[in-house]
């Protein structure tokens, strides 16, 4: 333990440097004040989750809550956005390394989501250096000279910042505070609003957040004390901090009201997080054969539990004057096939053309070259407006059946999906194990999402017996035989030195056979995975 760090808080990794600046002894201090607040409501919701997957397991289901009927049924709303979030049509997310923090804020979007969380494999090389990142930016001082010899700075005119910290789930175990590991939660927001709320607000904007993975709203109620507390201690005023929830579980969209209300004084509104939300209802209803989803790539936002979910998402944001974000165009267009590139812009156009029409106010992309694309699309929705919260969806009315019509959903399980979701899943944990949580895996941007979607869908399908297509049952043995072949056909890819030498096989291959062919499901791939990272 470090004793300028003060009584009870210890970093077990590197501060020296510019790491010093952000791990500073005040910064370090008032981490360490909100976790002792905290952390133990924040084990006890975790706790709350377990307790919930019990009941499911033994046939329970979902539903809208009863004793929260008069918040869905009363009068209120969230407080009005301020100014540099007012208009969100396009925002483009992305981790928080210099290269990426420069070209997004300088992408044309109206905002830019600095990731702490999916697409970011949390060194603490990362987890720090992200810090230095977005001080850098916020002060409009970020450089970068590449060894290519090309030069990155800012543009005049840069996209609004936001920030996703760690899910409630994740600690930070470089940073412990009376003995204990500091939720990475924490410690991201923590840091982060220490360090820039003030600058923030003499800069006419704010500390904006998105949070990820919530489960109940007494999840977001506990962000919300968070924030009273943190404004209180800076000195702040309260509702400062605005904040977008990620609706990304299944048990989350059955208290979208609940949320919104939790939060209603910092409240951005809600964003469909649709990757992690398939991810989600698997992985809640896993035991349940009516719950087995057919190939990824065929559930569509258009398939019927889907479109229930996204629906109700915007009628209930705009019901209460938030804002609601449409979900991810994970797509990286090629700059060598043109024709496949075209095929893949059109799908991106029309899943963009559909929200827009339905209602959003913005959507999501992952690659610089989609903001043009995802701009048009909501600029004829939109044209001079601002957004679209006026649009209140009345006629919508969404039930519980509906959320969880999944047996509903079109397709079949194919052994090209079974063999697309073995080697996005190991090829994402080993770019994940090198510190890499964005993964351009053939012209699409992986990341934690969409490779636990890959996970579990396996594990789903030896756990039921899932056919495939030409009438084989998914099997141990089978899925072992792909591995082997996929990973065969990654090192004819990437060569054989690479392989070797940066790809780390042995433990991407042992981590995903734990996550996917395990009898116990792991709750998240990200946790088992920790452990093989500094």
């Amino acid at each position: 333990m470090s004793p300028e760090l003060g009584r009870g808080v210890e970093v077990r990794a590197a501060s020296d440097g510019r790491f010093a600046e952000i791990l500073t002894p005040a910064a370090l201090d008032f981490v360490a004040g909100i976790h002792r607040e905290f952390d133990a409501t924040r084990r006890r919701l975790l706790a709350a989750r377990v307790e919930r997957q019990a009941q499911l397991d033994a046939g329970g289901s979902l539903d809208f809550r009863s004793d929260t009927r008069h918040v869905r049924e009363g009068d209120w709303g969230v407080a009005p956005p301020p100014a540099d979030l007012t208009d969100r049509r396009v925002e483009i997310t992305g981790p928080t390394d210099r290269k990426m923090v420069i070209n997004a804020l300088n992408s044309g979007a109206r905002g830019f989501m600095a990731e702490f969380e999916d697409s970011s494999s949390p060194t603490w090389s990362n987890v720090v250096g992200g810090h230095v990142n977005l001080v850098d930016a916020i002060r409009a001082t970020i450089q970068l000279e590449s060894p290519d010899g090309r030069s990155y700075r800012l543009a005049e005119e840069t996209a609004t910042l936001l920030v996703r910290p760690r899910g409630w789930h994740l600690v930070e175990k470089h940073v412990r505070v009376d003995g204990q590991p500091v939720a990475g939660a924490l410690v991201d927001f923590g840091l982060f609003l220490f360090h820039n709320a003030h600058e923030l607000v003499d800069r006419g904007s704010g500390p904006y957040f998105y949070l990820p993975k919530l489960e109940s709203h007494l999840e977001a109620r506990l962000w919300n004390d968070v924030f009273c507390f943190a404004q209180d201690e800076l000195g702040i005023p309260r509702g400062t901090i605005r904040a977008t929830v990620l609706i990304e579980t299944l048990p989350a969209a059955f208290e979208m009201e609940e949320t919104l209300y939790e939060l209603r004084d910092h409240s951005a509104g809600l964003n469909a997080g649709r990757w992690d939300y398939i991810f989600s209802t698997i992985k809640r209803f896993r035991e349940r054969p009516d719950f087995v989803l057919p190939d990824r790539a065929q559930v569509t936002m258009t398939v019927p539990f889907m479109r229930a979910y996204t629906e109700l998402l915007v009628r209930t944001c705009h019901r209460r004057g938030a804002h609601a974000m449409g979900g991810m165009a994970a797509l990286i267009p090629s700059r060598t096939d043109r024709e496949a590139n075209e095929r893949a812009l059109a799908g991106v156009r029309a899943d963009k053309s559909r929200e827009a029409g339905d209602g959003f106010d913005g959507t999501w992309v992952a690659h610089p070259d989609l903001v043009g694309v995802a701009m048009e699309e909501f600029d004829a929705v939109l044209g001079d407006r601002p957004n679209q919260v006026d649009r209140t969806r009345d006629e919508v009315s969404v039930t519980a059946a509906e959320l969880l019509d999944v047996s509903a959903t079109p397709g079949e399980i194919t052994e090209a999906g079974l063999r697309g979701n073995v080697n996005v899943g190991i090829q994402y944990i080993s770019s994940w194990l090198r510190g890499n949580g964005a993964a351009a895996i053939r012209n699409l941007m992986e990341d934690a999402a969409t490779a636990e979607i890959a996970r579990s869908q396996v594990w789903q399908w030896l756990r039921h017996g899932a056919r495939l297509s030409d009438g084989r049952t998914v099997t141990h043995a089978l899925v072992r035989d792909l591995i082997d072949e996929e990973l065969d056909r990654i090192r004819d890819e990437v060569g054989e030195e690479s392989f070797h030498s940066h790809g780390r096989p042995a433990d991407s291959r042992a981590l995903f056979e734990r996550v996917a062919l395990g009898e116990d499901f792991v709750e998240f791939l990200t946790l088992p995975a920790y452990e093989l990272i500094d």
